[in-house]
């Protein structure tokens, strides 16, 4: 049998308020079949959709998701979660750490069960927060939630989100101002919205007046997101705030409804390592089907039909947009809510983009031709993947061989007054907002629609220009400076494919009691007409806080000039590193913006009175090997 056809009209009951069970009551539209404009009878299945952006938000919410599934038989019930737009609870809102979505969450599903046109079945979706509003519910597991799609979403606030590695994931900065410029606190203060769009405009220059003190930023106008910010920047440690079941998914995975689910992102996505762990957990713990869909896109680009990220192109297989991505959930909803024998839970249960294998031409839009193709698999983590070191050398080299004795240290000098720029990476929400065309209505405008992000959120070369933040004269390649150490393999005689979470350990020392390091991978292409020195394709990265070295529940100092081992766990990726390129693995003491820079004083996160230069070392002798491990694909 094929899937739902659109054979229905539609007719919707906007603001529903759905009550709680403290009695705070949630906005919701309800979207229901219809012909000759009344109600179809009978019961029917439910799509069911929270979200902080707006219920009535038409690229997100009514064309994609209302508009498609309502006329294919379902009820579509679009809810604005606690604290925002329509919905009650004003000042309970704490951008995506709030207490109350779990039980929101299992007691909106259960109202919909209630209703005379529900047939009982109701499937949750959504992206991002429309994901984590998900994984919440999950955990209170509604009696009649029957499937779940989750799209690019964290599970660990602390991890995923904001605290990566120990240090500030600054994009959460700017992701806040997209949720304070319409909060429902400042509804009736001009004033407050105009402090608020004028920190929009000006992200760049906030970003370079750290560090932030509580009242002294924009985000001042919405107290509560403010206090959000402020626990993201000064809560370095994992403590009670952070073990909060609403921002520690993971935690409660044991306990999460078993029901058929969907995890999908992208290799650029900031919270790959959270989808394809979620996955992982659910296929080895539930008996319900679970599926795993990553694609080569950052945090939106399975839904807007680009087939690139930053400045590399994955080929027109990587375009997929919400005519494909909705067929794809059509297909998964219709058999767990409609009993459709479409033979989906027959599909094998892991899909993933390998990228790589283009030509590496620059194409007719000046993006890299990286290539890619789609395959599909059994299991994840895949196990035949053979786990192997790569040693860091002193020559610079990247080899299977271990050092031998005396190889000498590399050692650089990190300076917080002149960090080493961020070129690309997996962020979401770190936007400024624009110079506005004239004649647009700045007390009504919809900021979204001239929004630049900060940092290209996607692959590019790793070389600095005149319009990348922190960027210097002369814009030198990255691995031309001498704060960043390089360590690369000799050209690939032959392709070789990683496919998996990339682990770096590194023995270190430093003259701070306190610092950082970072690890990045990279694709090296080699030079050719249209990129002369050529393209340094930035895949994964993260990072260390030192302090953090030993777990993140406590703080511990250096003792200057010691050697201590830190671990780097670099997100997944899947990449064909083709014959003539090299792997490539960075290191460095900073990535400014997408991690808030170290001071090097030891002093507490956030709150720091100075800044001084530190020595930093990576030994790789025999004794110290420092190294990476890569999930390597037998050819």
């Amino acid at each position: 049998m094929s899937d739902s056809k659109a054979e229905y009209g539609i007719v919707v009951a906007q603001d529903v308020m759905v009550p709680m069970r403290d009695g705070v009551r949630l906005a919701t539209d309800i979207y229901r079949p219809a012909a000759d404009g009344e109600p179809v009878p009978g019961r029917l299945p439910t799509i069911l959709g929270r979200t902080t952006y707006d219920k009535r938000w038409p690229q997100l919410w009514v064309e994609p998701v209302a508009n498609f599934f309502t006329p294919r038989g379902y009820v579509v019930a679009i809810q604005d979660v606690r604290g925002r737009h329509r919905s009650e609870g004003n000042g309970q809102y704490f951008h995506t750490l709030n207490a109350f979505e779990g039980e929101d969450g299992y007691d909106t599903v259960e109202w919909i069960a209630d209703r005379p046109w529900s047939n009982g079945r109701v499937g949750m979706i959504g992206s991002s927060q429309g994901g984590l509003a998900q994984n919440v519910a999950m955990l209170h597991s509604p009696p009649h939630l029957t499937a779940v799609w989750v799209d690019v979403a964290p599970t660990s606030f602390f991890a995923h989100q904001s605290r990566e590695g120990g240090a500030m994931g600054l994009h959460m900065f700017g992701a806040l101002f997209l949720h304070a410029h319409d909060a429902q606190e400042i509804e009736d203060d001009p004033e407050g919205k105009r402090e608020i769009m004028e920190g929009l405009e000006d992200l760049r220059g906030l970003l370079g007046s750290m560090p932030f003190k509580p009242g002294e930023t924009p985000l001042r106008a919405v107290p509560n997101l403010e206090q959000t910010f402020f626990d993201y920047y000064y809560r370095g440690e994992y403590d009670d705030f952070w073990a909060q079941e609403a921002a520690d998914h993971g935690a409660h995975f044991d306990r999460a409804a078993d029901v058929p689910g969907v995890f999908s992102g992208g290799w650029y996505d900031p919270f790959s390592v959270a989808t394809t762990n979620q996955y992982a957990n659910r296929a080895s713990t539930k008996k319900s089907p679970q599926r795993l869909d990553m694609g080569p896109w950052n945090h939106g680009g399975r839904r807007s039909g680009q087939s690139w990220a930053g400045d590399v192109d994955f080929g027109p297989d990587a375009a997929h947009g919400y005519g494909v991505f909705n067929e794809q959930r059509l297909r998964w909803f219709d058999r767990w809510l409609k009993d459709v024998p479409n033979g989906v839970e027959d599909d094998p249960p892991v899909r993933i983009f390998v990228m790589g294998g283009g030509d590496g031409r620059r194409n007719a839009e000046g993006r890299l031709n990286h290539g890619g193709r789609w395959r599909e698999e059994q299991e994840w983590p895949l196990p035949r993947v053979i786990l192997t070191k790569y040693h860091l050398r002193t020559d610079g080299g990247l080899t299977t061989e271990p050092p031998v004795d005396g190889e000498a240290p590399h050692t650089l000098i990190h300076d917080p007054d002149h960090p080493v720029p961020t070129i690309s990476g997996a962020v979401t929400g770190f936007s400024e907002l624009v110079r506005l065309p004239e004649g647009v209505n700045t007390a009504v405008i919809d900021p979204r629609a001239y929004m630049k992000s900060i940092v290209m959120d996607g692959g590019a070369h790793q070389k600095e220009t005149p319009d990348i933040f922190g960027a210097r004269p002369p814009y030198p390649l990255l691995a031309d400076r001498p704060d960043v150490l390089v360590f690369q393999t000799e050209s690939l005689t032959e392709d070789v494919e990683l496919t998996g979470p990339i682990d770096v350990e590194l023995w270190i020392s430093s003259s701070a009691v306190d610092t950082d390091f970072t690890a990045k991978l990279l694709d090296v292409y080699p030079p050719g007409d249209d990129y002369p020195d050529g393209y340094h394709l930035g895949l994964a990265d993260s990072i260390i806080r030192t302090r953090y070295r030993n777990g993140y529940e406590r703080g511990e100092m250096m003792e200057p000039r010691e050697v201590y081992s830190v671990r780097i766990a670099v997100p997944p990726i899947s990449n064909l590193f083709k014959a003539g390129h090299r792997i490539r693995v960075d290191v460095s003491s900073s990535n400014f913006p997408r991690f808030d820079v170290n001071p090097n004083t030891g002093e507490p996160v956030g709150r720091h009175t100075h800044v001084v230069p530190a020595r930093n070392t990576v030994h790789l002798d025999r004794r110290r090997p420092s190294h990476v491990v890569l999930p390597v694909v037998p050819s």
